[in-house]
């Protein structure tokens, strides 16, 4: 049995995303323009305080005061605005108290196990290495899913000076700090010159980023192993732990975050990253079965406690058919085949592809939340096909169109996201990113019917900010933007003088019309029929009762009307050319 889905449609954005703070965004959202647009609003994780990946490193998930109030979490629940929130559950931040608990305590602190000892977890699978950690075997190798080049681990130094590796599937960097005079007194014998000199040599090495151990520390090399040692303890991390589900500290700290996520006015908590979290030697590190379907059972029990409804957060290619295992087991999926297939359905000007996935929801009666852009980029690749074991199953797009569809963005200008095999060799692009009226060649015509399908479309709308005032691609953030600077494209803040002067486009005005009808028509709660039409028109029509709400377009002209009448009231025409 499933719960229900919370009604209406979502805003997407970080707390900062409008304005400096999310003061602002409520502001917005209290003017006119804004009157029963939303019903829901999922807030991006740098609501809690993090420190890294725009939020999804995330130290504790208390309020980031910089950007949130306790006023902001009231004035949207007066409004009437449920929130969507992260749990991120396959790791934490090395600046969580927990981590940096271990740093200082080592194997006396309570959290030891909190975090993954990758030698421990492969001591029977695996052979010590020269470097200290263990190699896996073969087809344990062979298995693994790699977010980045290497092995998935970040060497932390423990009070006894030893180094131990732990399981890091995502960012991670090691600094290390200059030394001062203070930082070498345990060291005996040399003149003041002498231990000038040393430190000399070490700050140079570390200014330098070289190896320790390679430098030439001269006459004083009797001095090496303690210098060394001193620059070891001024050792800073960033970045982010996986969590070792084997632990029941970890399912507390699950416990007591959905219980604080229920406490700001959440009713549905995005499960981000879970896929990686069972895990077990030999098998996969991404979508273990049985154990990620134990896992999430005794999610869904925890937040069925707080009347929560958890959204597991999964990439996956359609041939696959992990989003239909996922909904068979009651969880809403997110939609991430929507976004790829609406850009080929407007740039070819055929129904065929959006006819068929409408068709699978329907008739398998898969819950989603769905949407155009989002923080990320377009997943494209979810589309393909797949051929598992000799047995084949098509895509909802071909690969010829998936590569035409990935060259079109890309001749817009949108930048990629690579996967890594277990050899650090790039295997795939994940996902390109742009904004989706970039993506979309800053067509207005089609940014607006892409906006009134994904209205019509089953599941909870979901509405990233940039995409409503048609954001274009952000290249000066993308460039300056390091690491992950492909995803800063579509992350533009915009601010109170930008809302001002986009409201006053017809683009924005227009969909904002749509939203509203979506959030507010009972037709949408109702039954959802598709026209037999030419390959060129798409005709949706919902019916519920006495409402009845129908889009008919054309997706070669991008024309298109919205027909519709609520409780037996008079009907009205919206024309869009």
């Amino acid at each position: 049995m499933t719960e229900d889905l919370p009604r209406g449609v979502m805003l997407n954005a970080y707390p900062d995303s409008i304005g400096r703070q999310l003061a602002d965004a409520v502001s917005m959202l209290q003017r006119a323009e804004f009157d029963g647009a939303f019903s829901l609003f999922y807030i991006l994780p740098t609501f809690f305080n993090s420190d890294l990946d725009r939020g999804f490193s995330i130290i504790d998930y208390d309020m980031n005061r910089e950007l949130v109030s306790d006023r902001d979490v009231t004035d949207l629940e007066a409004m009437g605005i449920r929130l969507k929130f992260d749990l991120v559950l396959n790791h934490l931040s090395v600046g969580s108290h927990q981590f940096q608990d271990m740093l200082q305590h080592g194997d006396d602190s309570e959290y030891r196990d909190f975090f993954i000892d990758w030698n421990e977890f492969w001591e029977s699978r695996g052979t010590m290495g020269l470097d200290g950690y263990v190699i896996p075997e073969p087809e344990c190798l062979e298995v693994l899913f790699m977010r980045k080049p290497g092995l998935p681990i970040l060497k932390v130094r423990f009070p006894d000076g030893t180094d131990r590796p732990y399981w890091n599937t995502f960012y991670q960097e090691v600094t290390y700090r200059e030394l001062g005079p203070e930082d070498l007194q345990d060291i005996e014998d040399p003149e003041p010159e002498q231990l000038s000199h040393l430190m000399r040599l070490a700050n140079q090495a570390v200014a330098g980023n070289r190896a320790f151990e390679e430098v030439d520390w001269g006459p004083h090399a009797r001095h090496a192993e303690r210098v060394i040692a001193a620059i070891e303890r001024k050792r800073q991390y960033l970045g982010q732990m996986d969590l070792n589900a084997q632990s029941e500290k970890v399912w507390e700290f699950y416990d007591e975050t959905l219980a604080r996520l229920r406490d700001y006015g959440a009713s549905l908590v995005r499960l981000d990253a879970f896929a990686y979290l069972h895990k077990e030697p030999a098998q996969p590190n991404f979508f273990n079965k049985p154990g990620t379907w134990d896992y999430l059972d005794r999610l869904k029990d925890m937040a069925g406690k707080y009347g929560l409804t958890l959204l597991p957060e999964i990439h996956s290619e359609f041939g696959y058919g992990l989003h239909e295992e996922v909904a068979a087991k009651g969880f809403p999926i997110y939609d991430f085949f929507l976004p790829g297939l609406l850009i080929d359905t407007l740039d070819r000007g055929s129904n065929r592809s959006l006819l068929r996935w409408i068709e699978e929801l329907q008739e398998k009666g898969i819950r989603t939340i769905n949407m155009l852009g989002c923080h990320d980029g377009i997943p494209v690749l979810d589309l393909r096909g797949k051929d598992i074991l000799g047995i084949s199953r098509e895509g909802l797009l071909s690969d010829e169109e998936i590569d035409a569809t990935i060259q079109r963005i890309m001749d817009r200008g949108g930048r990629v996201k690579n996967l890594y095999g277990p050899d650090g060799k790039k295997i795939s692009y994940y996902q390109v990113n742009a904004t989706y009226f970039s993506a979309l060649g800053e067509d207005e015509r089609k940014l607006r019917l892409a906006r009134a399908i994904q209205m019509f479309m089953p599941g909870i709308p979901q509405v990233w900010y940039l995409d409503l005032f048609a954001g274009k691609n952000d290249y000066a953030a993308a460039d300056k933007g390091g690491t992950a600077g492909h995803k800063e494209i579509n992350r533009t803040t915009l601010s109170n003088s930008d809302i001002e002067q986009g409201l006053k486009r017809i683009v924005v005005q227009d969909q904002l019309q749509l939203i509203r009808l979506r959030n507010s028509s009972e037709a949408f709660y109702g039954k959802l029929e598709v026209a037999d039409t030419a390959e060129h028109i798409l005709e949706m029509t919902w019916s519920n009762a006495e409402s009845r709400a129908t889009l008919r377009a054309d997706l070669a002209s991008c024309g298109f009307t919205v027909n519709y009448s609520d409780s037996g009231t008079e009907e009205v025409t919206m024309s869009y050319r």
